[in-house]
């Protein structure tokens, strides 16, 4: 029996590393993709293999256009074909700053990394899924955004300008890729417990202790990787396009 591959970008720490995880205990071989931190790459794949799954690493920049080809190549070389592919590569500002205030360096590096490098992986992974010829499991790219995608953060804008653009992003493969065969999803992660968040600890305990969202508690990567699990195993076969909060209720508008 065939086995699922799936490329996972950002794959090493936090929320790629619960989703990595996630997709082995369903029998994945994950592609590990990360930028630049080997050892937490090797130890998300040992974690992997732990968990029923296996696979490889590949070190390459999502925003580079000749990392992005051979990370599919080599992707390709090593398995034949790229079943799912999970857009999660992403970081933060290296300060954060108040809108009236950031440069350009900020905004050119974060829409490289968080936009510009998801759109055109997407681009090169869907048309080497339509040339796939057989297809024992359907196709599908799933993109992890934010609840920044509506959320206004005024002193870190270029990370909520880009998240945006991913909203549309899915909008956009969904509409074209249909005809494929494929299908395209969006998980806007809401606070979840990883590096990047582990700086304001102390502002998001206060927020959760007052209510913010309904669900009280930190996100784990693990919640991200439960919700795409379910994507993975073809449960959602008559919908594309759709956003899946998983944010503790956070996107609820409540009195």
């Amino acid at each position: 029996m065939a086995t699922p591959i799936s490329l996972v970008t950002g794959a090493g720490r936090g929320i790629g590393r619960g989703i990595a995880i996630e997709l082995a205990r369903l029998g994945h071989n994950i592609v590990i993709n990360y930028a630049g931190n080997s050892a937490a790459a090797d130890e998300c794949l040992e974690l992997v293999r732990a968990a029923g799954g296996d696979g490889i690493t590949i070190k390459a920049d999502v925003s580079s256009s000749q990392d992005r080809a051979r990370l599919v190549a080599k992707t390709v070389e090593k398995y034949g074909r790229i079943d799912l592919l999970v857009n999660n590569a992403g970081v933060a500002p290296n300060v954060r700053a108040d809108i009236l205030e950031a440069g350009e360096e900020s905004f050119d590096r974060l829409i490289s990394i968080n936009l510009k490098g998801p759109y055109f992986l997407t681009q090169l992974v869907a048309k080497q899924m339509i040339s796939q010829t057989w297809q024992e499991f359907p196709p599908q790219i799933v993109t992890v955004s934010s609840v920044s995608v509506y959320t206004a953060s005024t002193n870190r804008g270029d990370y909520c300008i880009a998240k945006a653009g991913l909203g549309m992003l899915t909008a956009l493969f969904a509409a074209r890729l249909a005809e494929h065969g494929i299908n395209v999803y969006e998980i806007r992660p809401g606070v979840i417990a990883t590096d990047m968040t582990g700086g304001v600890k102390e502002k998001y305990d206060a927020l959760i202790e007052a209510g913010a969202w309904p669900i009280k508690r930190w996100g784990q990567p693990s919640d991200v990787g439960r919700a795409i699990a379910a994507i993975a195993r073809g449960d959602f076969p008559f919908s594309t396009g759709e956003v899946f909060n998983v944010d503790g209720g956070f996107h609820l508008r409540t009195l």
